[in-house]
């Protein structure tokens, strides 16, 4: 089934974009990045930005993150994907990352959340941004969890 994601969650002043691959089917059915409970962004971001995020509703969530001039969004606009993980994509449409250079000017890093965003590493450094690839924040991914931690908090 081809799935649609989410639009981008930035502004003027974003200076740090996480980039996924494409929400899991519950964050797509709930119209929220990281909705599902099992995945640990929320976690890690709060031990990033040293705030209390996963007690918050999902609006302050975001807007705790832009006012740390942080976006959200994923290298996929779409793609066929049977379940949420994603060694079950194929048919992908990335999206369209020239509007980055209008939304938000002052970008300067880009953040790619696991294996799969990380693929697309070279055309975010070679248009000129800063790239950081993070260990997925998925709950798959728990087996080396300080080591994690420790890589998420260079951003």
């Amino acid at each position: 089934m081809r799935k649609l994601g989410l639009g981008l969650v930035a502004d003027g002043h974003t200076e740090i974009l996480i980039l996924g691959t494409l929400p899991s089917d519950t964050s797509l059915r709930k119209a929220q990045y990281y909705a599902n409970s099992r995945n640990d962004f929320w976690k890690l971001m709060e031990e990033v930005l040293n705030e209390r995020l996963t007690d918050m509703h999902y609006e302050a969530r975001i807007q705790t993150l832009l006012s740390h001039r942080i976006g959200l969004w994923d290298v996929y606009n779409s793609c066929v994907r049977s379940g949420s993980m994603d060694k079950g994509i194929s048919e992908e449409h990335l999206n369209d990352f020239s509007v980055l250079k209008i939304e938000s000017p002052n970008l300067r890093l880009v953040c790619l959340n696991g294996k799969e965003a990380g693929r697309w590493e070279s055309r975010f450094s070679t248009a000129g941004y800063k790239t950081l690839v993070l260990p997925s924040s998925s709950s798959a991914n728990r087996g080396d969890q300080s080591g994690r931690l420790m890589k998420w908090k260079r951003i």
